[in-house]
């Protein structure tokens, strides 16, 4: 009896999957689903296509088919469909984009920029997340919502990682810098470019608190580590690693911040003055920093560490205010001295 009752439900519960699955609703859904998800792997491929063409890289079925992890044969179906849409060229084994398909993946491209940019600077949105997120926003902005973004936020030139943003019109510069790994030992660069893919190698750079503007001093360059200077800290990257950083080299004469201590720094009892805010500190965070008083001039006191050893109180200004020693480093300090007692 039990198993006749358990038979009977799930053939109920069958028929009314049935239903669901023919009803015009669930089917209208599943066919804009299936458009989405079609519209998202053309404009994934044209961006790849682009950045390929932007770096002088041939680009094949099998680079597609690697960067969108698809199947060969998906990759080959969708080739295809782009040579169809004549946004797409074959000469032998390399694609090429044809005018209008550099400036599908450029509208594209300008949207993913803007909305990095976005994140960075007018939210406290992780920057390890920031790639992610925009990746998924590309697809559903629409270009003069980009364009009223880029308005709001002042027409921005580059994203938060260095990368140019293309102009409404297309517009887009020629790679400058060079690889850090080009530097020796003692050569100092400004970062001009951090690669924000793999994921894997963007976050070791974002835990070395690496990137775009700031100044960096090569220490060692060998084929085992490159180990540079920045805002007062070492910093050890495998070679791998630091030939995702575009540096622009720097006479030593105009080296700035490479050689300063960070607040970070500070013994209790002891005072400095701010030079600047490291460029690796942005947005929201930056914005916290200044409003309390700490810009270029002020001068400030440790005057407690706690327990822990994290945080510490500071002096700035006449006002108490306790900073965690990651936000500390990002502050750029000169003429450090013992406080009279």
């Amino acid at each position: 009896m039990e198993l006749f009752v358990i038979i009977s439900v799930l053939l109920m519960l069958l028929v009314v999957g049935v239903a669901l699955l023919r009803s015009p609703r669930v089917f209208a859904r599943r066919r804009r689903s299936r458009r989405q998800s079609e519209r998202v792997l053309i404009e994934d491929a044209l961006k790849h296509l682009h950045d390929f063409e932007y770096r002088g890289i041939p680009c094949t079925l099998e680079s597609i088919a690697g960067t969108l992890t698809i199947s060969s044969d998906d990759a080959a179906q969708l080739i295809k469909q782009l040579e169809a849409m004549v946004l797409i060229t074959r000469e032998g084994r390399e694609l090429a984009l044809t005018p209008e398909g550099r400036s599908y993946a450029l509208r594209v491209i300008r949207i993913h920029r803007l909305w990095e940019r976005y994140l960075a600077d007018e939210t406290a949105v992780d920057e390890a997340h920031w790639h992610a997120e925009a990746e998924q926003k590309e697809h559903f902005i629409t270009l003069d919502e980009a364009d009223d973004l880029a308005r709001r936020l002042g027409e921005p030139v580059y994203d938060p990682h260095g990368d140019p943003i293309p102009t409404h019109a297309g517009a887009v510069p020629k790679p400058k810098g060079e690889s850090l790994t080009l530097l020796k030992a003692g050569e100092v660069g400004r970062i001009i470019h951090l690669e924000d893919e793999p994921e894997a190698v963007y976050a070791q750079l974002i835990a070395g608190g690496l990137a775009p503007g700031m100044q960096v001093r090569v220490i060692e360059n060998t084929s085992a580590k490159v180990v540079v200077e920045a805002a007062g800290n070492d910093v050890v990257l495998a070679p791998v690693v630091a030939a995702n950083v575009s540096v622009q080299p720097v006479k030593a004469k105009e080296a700035g911040e490479v050689s300063m201590e960070t607040l970070a720094s500070l013994e209790p009892g002891e005072s400095a003055t701010v030079v600047g805010v490291s460029a690796g500190l942005r947005g929201i965070q930056r914005r916290r920093l200044m409003d309390l008083g700490i810009v270029p001039g002020t001068h400030v006191s440790a005057e407690l560490r706690s327990p822990s050893g994290d945080p510490v109180a500071y002096n700035i200004r006449g006002a108490t205010i306790a900073l965690r020693r990651q936000q500390a480093a990002m502050v750029l300090i000169k003429e450090r001295k013992k406080v009279a007692a």
